[in-house]
């Protein structure tokens, strides 16, 4: 995964992500902090500089352990990632994304509501 983010996410990713976690393209580009000019740019080289595309793949990382979470079902977890959950503060999980931190504060709190740790 290494390399692929340091080559670049082809464009075509990330079509693909915001299709199966059924965001609108610029609203996934906004949870991910890819401002629209730069989008466009994108779209036109196929490639995604390195600091986006480990967004990018933070979004991906997320969104299938949520879906896990759920067992699969992508509406229970679309609605769990876009609504303040209390385990995060009362934030909302996609608003976390955009940093490692705040990605690793989502995916440990989804791994501790799969094991039934609350606290």
């Amino acid at each position: 995964m290494h390399e692929a983010l340091s080559e670049g996410i082809p464009y075509k990713v990330y079509t693909q992500l915001a299709s199966a976690s059924g965001l609108e393209k610029k609203e996934l580009a906004r949870y991910v902090v890819i401002p629209p000019a730069s989008l466009q740019r994108r779209a036109k080289s196929g490639r995604f500089k390195l600091d986006e595309g480990d967004r990018l793949y933070r979004f991906a990382e997320v969104y299938k352990s949520a879906v896990d979470l759920f067992e699969g079902d992508n509406q229970r977890a679309n609605k769990w990632l876009l609504n303040p959950v209390r385990g995060l503060g009362g934030h909302r999980p996609v608003d976390m994304i955009s940093t490692s931190a705040g990605a690793e504060a989502v995916l440990d709190l989804i791994g501790r509501l799969e094991h039934g740790v609350f606290a």
